[in-house]
């Protein structure tokens, strides 16, 4: 995987346009990438998915072509281009892909501090 480097400031684009589905493959990019936080788009080809994981901070996904399957603490929501969740800070979540989606992640790393 090529080093993450964000997208151009101050130039237009299109959300849904900045990442390509792979066969078989998870693909990320970055769009900012900050001590606070960062924001990052991924395509799921078809049958992929991503290991159960927990994050230590909120984490907003929201789906902008085809439909997730995303499960947060063994509860499954099922989410269409359009929609979006948070999964909140600390809970195990798994993103499986039924069919090709893309999603936009932005992640919060402040207001932990108390």
């Amino acid at each position: 995987m090529e080093p993450a480097t964000e997208l151009e400031k101050s130039k237009a684009h299109i959300i849904v346009e900045i990442i390509e589905y792979l066969p078989n493959a998870v693909v990320s990019k970055t769009i900012i990438r900050k001590i606070t936080g960062n924001i990052t788009a991924s395509s799921f080809d078809a049958g992929e998915e991503l290991a159960e994981k927990i994050s230590p901070f909120d984490n907003y996904v929201q789906i902008i072509d085809g439909k997730a399957e995303v499960t947060i603490n063994g509860k499954v929501f099922r989410l269409a281009k359009g929609e979006g969740i948070i999964i909140p800070a600390h809970a195990s979540h798994i993103f499986n892909a039924n069919e090709q989606f893309k999603m936009i992640s932005t992640v919060i790393k402040s207001g932990y501090e108390d």
